[in-house]
Formats: C-alpha cells, sequence, structure tokens
C-alpha cells in the first residue's frame, strides 16, 4: 500500500464550468448545435502543484454531480494514486473520470519536473498533422456554398486535411454538397466525410460512385451504426474509400470485434469518451497491435485535444512510409471560443508539441472569466 506524502495530498479542486452561446447555429446529422460548453477542473495539492482536466456533459447535471461527489472523494487523497482514483471515479462518471486522470497526470508530470510526453517516455513525433473538422450545415439556405466558403477558406490558411459533414440532408443534396466542394479543392487536400450512424449499408454504398470519382478521400466516417460489425464487414469489401470510426466505444474491449472482423480501417476513439488518460493510450496501442491506424476523435475540448496530441506524439508509426510517419488528429474550426483555452497554433496543418513542464502552456483566463456559466438551464 502506497505510504502518505503529505506534500501531495490533493488540498482543493476548483471548477469552471463555461458555456458560449454560437451567433449561428451548425451541426452534422444529429442535429444543430446552438452552444458550446467546456468544464475545466484545477485539482491542488498541499504543496501547491496543480494540475488541469476537462470533463464534457450537460453543465447542470454534471457541476452538481462533480462538486457533491467527486470533489469530496478526491479532498485528502494521494494524487500520485491516480490510477486507482480514476478507476473509482469511472465506476461512477466516466467523463468525470478522463478529466480527473489529466489533472493527476500533469501532476505527476510537474513533480517530476517533467512534461507529460517525457513521464510517458518521450515524444516520437515533435509534430502532428491535423484535420479541419466541420459541421457543414446550418438553417440557411444557401447552406452549400458557406460549407464550401468555410473549407477554402481553412486550405488557404494551410490545412492539408478536412473532415466534412453528410447525413443530415437527402442524398442528393448531399451529394451537390460532396461533388461542389471536391471539384473546388486542390487534388493534393486529402477529405473525409462523416455520416454520424445515419445511414444503413444500401444507403452508405449509394456514395462509391462518387466516392470513385476522387483520388484524395482520408476515410468515410461512420456511416452505420458501430454495433454492425457484419454489415461494416460488406460495406468495407464494396467501397473504395478507407472505413473510419469508434469515438463513442469506451472500452477497448468495444473495438476488438471490429479488429477481429476486419470491419474498419482507421480506428478512432475520443479521450472525453474514455476512461481516462492511461485507458485512451491503451486504445492506441491495441490499434497498433491488431495493425490498424488511429487518427484519435477530437472535436470537443481544447485540453483533452492537447493530451490526444500529447498521446499521439508519444505513439510509434504504423507503417515504415516517410510519408505515413503519424495519422492526424481532429481539430475543431468552428466558433468555438474554447478552442483556444489551452492556446498551441497550427501551422500548414500541423501542430508543434509544447516542451515544457507539465501540459506546457497555460490556461487563457480571458476566456474562462468571460465566459463562466451563470448557473441557469439553457438548450
Amino acid at each position: 500500500m502506497t505510504g502518505i506524502t503529505p506534500a501531495m495530498q490533493i488540498e482543493r479542486v476548483e471548477t469552471y464550468p463555461l458555456l458560449h452561446r454560437l451567433s449561428q447555429a451548425y451541426g452534422d446529422a444529429n442535429g444543430y448545435k446552438r452552444y458550446r460548453t467546456s468544464y475545466l477542473i484545477r485539482v491542488i495539492t498541499r504543496s501547491g502543484i496543480d494540475g488541469w482536466g476537462e470533463v464534457i456533459d450537460w453543465l447542470p447535471t454534471l457541476d452538481k454531480g462533480f462538486r457533491e461527489r467527486i470533489v469530496p472523494y478526491l479532498l485528502g487523497k494521494q494524487a500520485s494514486n491516480r490510477i486507482a482514483l480514476v478507476d473509482v471515479i469511472s465506476k461512477w462518471h466516466q467523463r468525470s473520470a478522463a478529466g480527473v486522470s489529466m489533472a493527476l497526470t500533469e501532476i505527476a508530470a510537474k513533480s517530476a519536473g517533467m512534461s507529460v510526453c517525457e513521464l510517458w517516455g518521450g515524444k516520437i513525433h515533435s509534430t502532428i498533422p491535423v484535420y479541419a473538422s466541420f459541421q457543414s450545415y446550418t438553417e440557411r439556405e444557401d447552406w452549400i456554398q458557406l460549407s464550401i466558403r468555410r473549407v477554402q477558406e481553412q486550405v488557404q490558411a494551410g490545412f492539408q486535411h478536412i473532415k466534412v459533414k453528410i447525413g443530415g440532408r437527402a442524398y442528393y443534396e448531399d451529394r451537390t454538397h460532396i461533388d461542389s466542394m471536391m471539384k473546388s479543392l486542390p487534388g493534393n487536400i486529402q477529405v473525409a466525410v462523416d455520416a454520424n450512424q445515419s445511414y444503413d449499408m444500401a444507403s452508405a454504398a449509394r456514395w462509391n460512385p462518387i466516392f470513385s470519382q476522387y483520388g484524395n478521400w482520408m476515410w468515410l466516417e461512420e456511416p452505420m451504426p458501430m454495433e454492425r460489425v457484419g454489415e461494416y464487414v460488406k460495406l468495407r469489401a464494396a467501397l473504395s474509400i478507407p472505413l473510419a470510426g469508434g469515438e463513442n466505444l469506451v472500452r477497448c474491449a468495444q473495438f476488438l470485434p471490429l479488429y477481429k472482423e476486419g470491419a474498419i480501417d482507421i480506428a478512432q476513439p475520443d479521450l472525453l469518451h474514455t476512461e481516462g488518460i492511461e485507458a485512451f493510450r491503451t486504445h492506441l496501442q491495441i490499434a497498433r497491435e491488431f495493425g490498424y491506424r488511429v487518427s484519435p476523435h477530437s472535436f470537443d475540448g481544447s485540453l483533452a485535444r492537447l493530451y490526444t496530441l500529447f498521446a499521439q506524439a508519444c505513439l510509434l508509426p504504423w507503417s515504415k512510409m516517410d510519408e505515413d510517419q503519424i495519422e492526424p488528429v481532429e481539430w475543431d474550426v468552428m466558433e468555438n471560443p474554447f478552442t483556444y483555452l489551452f492556446p498551441v497554433s497550427v501551422v500548414n496543418g500541423s501542430v508543434s508539441i509544447p516542451d515544457g513542464v507539465g501540459i506546457g502552456v497555460e490556461p487563457n483566463w480571458e476566456i474562462i472569466n468571460a465566459a463562466r456559466w451563470d448557473g441557469s438551464v439553457y438548450a
């Protein structure tokens, strides 16, 4: 049993619920988003070492549950016992476990005078490619023109990889959007399309004539519910584009049927939907063990995305090809001030991994102070 180290006892846990109401709704096949949220936590030890974490959920229930159950549990505990603490919290609220794991990981790195990547054995990649992730639909009649214009702006800003949405409109309307967009882009821009599990196999297969026309696809993401493993196997054999998915799969065991049956080409775990950063890193490693590419999903959460970049930076390449050193990570380019909560910059479609102790960057207090949630119910 680990002894008590007073300096590493958790003395305080601060919470920062943040809300931003969008100036214009945007969305995907699941519907429109009218706000963006973030729930930051800051765990502080008796010695003053602190660590930041991030949770995503509906703020009224998340804030109450976190403050009334998880904070009292953490107070007085040893921050160094992060595996055991996160395991207990994951049984109560898996998303909170993900946030606490980030905070305790940063405390461990700071107490050792290391960066998070050094704590994990050192980064293999100094820069990580990111893809510009769009929510393509708006309530405007000219949504197709607006979507294409937004994509072109990010390509001009240096992004080499993009992802857009399908499945939220009738097939012919979506096809017009995708075909027009592809014709407007240079052939070196890599494109993914995400259906958010909105199709059956026959509907997804209708896209193959479009996929066959262009050679710059990254993947088709989650065309069907992920539990339809057998149908994914058949679809993968029929399409001329790689299949990707898995953002909502919590445990590694949920990916195993996809790997064993050859149902996907690219795994997409999301840190915020797993049981913590160590579990998330296991997701990445198991994908490697089965010989699959892994391009993590990270649409929500500036800090979660930073930890995702750290994990990808410490992951061995999936192939020996120079141009395939590491797979890209998702980068939200829609209206969302929380993208800049933990500032790192995208330059020519890539992010340089910070080298400082802990996570290597400080939170943007201007955004935190401006976006503090007032406790009101929102929808």
